[in-house]
Formats: structure tokens, sequence, C-alpha cells
């Protein structure tokens, strides 16, 4: 079996583990799997729904499940653009040689660690407790976002794929925000 068949037979839970435990070799696999865009937009419904979940005994009601589902997909469709624009267009190293869908695909992954947010319904938790997962759960998934990102950009310099994270990260999180108030009238 050649390295892509074996890659692309690689199941869809495997692939998520390693990402959660930020396998900079997993983000090199998905980068290159094209049949991986499902995958990856599976993994960003489920994280986008664990956070609604999550937040459901802080604020109740379905609308909080569809609306971090709504967040999750928007956002990872702006950050992702934004990534890729910033990465290829505007700070490329030399090696550079990226397309959206990879971008799609690596940071799609890197969206796993989100799927702790689901424990945020569990009930008794204190406000202090559920704002720690949720800390702790993004800053996992930014640390996840940075190696997708260098993986996928074929970057040498992980603090490049830093500066372009926080960047997009910036231009997302003001869309996101006009969008949702926009929204909220």
């Amino acid at each position: 079996m050649t390295e892509a068949a074996q890659a692309a037979a690689t199941p869809f839970f495997t692939r998520m583990m390693r990402a959660s435990l930020l396998d900079s070799q997993l983000y090199e696999e998905v980068e290159a799997d094209r049949s991986a865009n499902w995958q990856a937009l599976t993994v960003v419904v489920l994280s986008g729904c664990a956070a609604g979940v999550g937040m459901l005994g802080r604020f109740g009601g379905i609308g909080h499940v569809l609306g971090g589902l709504f967040v999750a997909l928007l956002g990872w469709v702006i950050w992702a653009t934004m990534t890729y624009w910033i990465g290829v267009h505007v700070l490329p190293e030399p090696q550079t040689q990226s397309d959206m869908g990879e971008l799609l695909r690596t940071t799609g992954f890197a969206s796993t660690p989100g799927l702790l947010r689901l424990f945020g319904a569990l009930p008794g938790l204190t406000s202090p407790v559920h704002f720690s997962l949720y800390l702790f759960v993004s800053l996992w998934m930014l640390v996840a976002m940075v190696i997708a990102v260098r993986q996928a950009l074929d970057y040498t310099s992980t603090w490049r794929a830093i500066g372009v994270c926080l960047i997009g990260w910036t231009i997302q999180a003001v869309i996101l925000i006009v969008t949702i108030r926009a929204a909220a009238f």
C-alpha cells in the first residue's frame, strides 16, 4: 500500500486523536489528502456543536448549539481564508506552496480539541471552572492551529506561523463580531 493510500485509510477518530496530540505529521497527512475535506468539515461541526452544548448549562436553549455551530463554521472559513491569503501572498517563505483546500483541511482538524467544550455542560460546574475549561481548550486549539498552518504553508519558522495565525484570527474575530451584532438586530 502506498503512503498516500495508507494515509487515506487512516480511521477518522485516529486522525482526530493525532490532531489533538499536536502530531505535525498528521497535519502533513491531511494537507495532502484531498479526500479528507469531509472529515475536516465534520471535525468543525462536532467542535461547534460541542461548544453550543457546553454553553447550555450557562445560557440554556438549543439556539446556543445552533449558534455555536454557525460561529464555528463561519469562523473556520474566514480564518482559513485569511490565513491562506496572508500566508501565501503577504508573508510567504520561499518554499511556501499551498491552496485553500490544504488550509481548510489542516485548520479543520486543528478544531479537534474543541470537542472537550462538551464538558462545559456538566451540571455543577462553577463559572470559574467553566471559564477555565473554555480558556484551556481555546489555547489548545490555537496551538493546533499554529502547527496546522506551519505544515500547510510549508513554513520552517513557527514564529511566522504564529504571526499569520494572530493576524488571521484578529480579522476573523472582527468579522464575526460585526456579523453576530448585525444578526442580533
